[in-house]
C-alpha cells in the first residue's frame, strides 16, 4: 500500500479520535489532543487528497471517521450496539473497501499511460 493510502488511514483515524474529543472532552489537556488531532487530521489528509483522486479520498476519509466514531462510541464508551447499526457500518466499511480497490493512485496511472 502506497503511503497516500497511508497518510489517509492516519487522517480517518485521527478523526475519530478529535469528533470523540468534541462530545468527551472536559480537561484542558483533552481538548489540547482534540485541536492538535483536527489540525494534523487535516494535514495528512490534505497530504494524502494531492497523490490521490479528492473524491475517493473524502469518501474514505469521512467513512473511516463516521464507521470509526461508532464502533468507539460502543467499544470505549458503551453505546448499546445495534445489529442494525453494525450491519450499516459494515456496509460503509465494504464501500469504502470497494473504492479503494478501484482507485488507482496518481503514480499507477503515470506509469500505465508513459507519462
Amino acid at each position: 500500500m502506497k503511503k497516500a493510502w497511508w497518510l489517509l488511514l492516519l487522517a480517518g483515524a485521527l478523526e475519530v479520535v478529535w469528533v470523540s474529543g468534541l462530545k468527551h472532552s472536559d480537561t484542558w489537556w483533552q481538548w489540547i489532543i482534540t485541536i492538535a488531532s483536527i489540525i494534523f487530521s487535516f494535514k495528512v489528509f490534505l497530504d494524502s487528497a494531492a497523490k490521490l483522486p479528492i473524491g475517493t479520498v473524502y469518501v474514505i476519509f469521512t467513512g473511516l471517521g463516521t464507521a470509526g466514531t461508532v464502533l468507539v462510541e460502543i467499544v470505549v464508551f458503551g453505546e448499546q450496539a445495534n445489529p442494525i447499526k453494525l450491519l450499516l457500518i459494515g456496509m460503509l466499511a465494504a464501500g469504502v473497501l470497494g473504492l479503494k480497490q478501484v482507485t488507482k493512485d496518481t503514480d499507477n496511472q503515470a506509469k500505465e499511460s508513459g507519462a
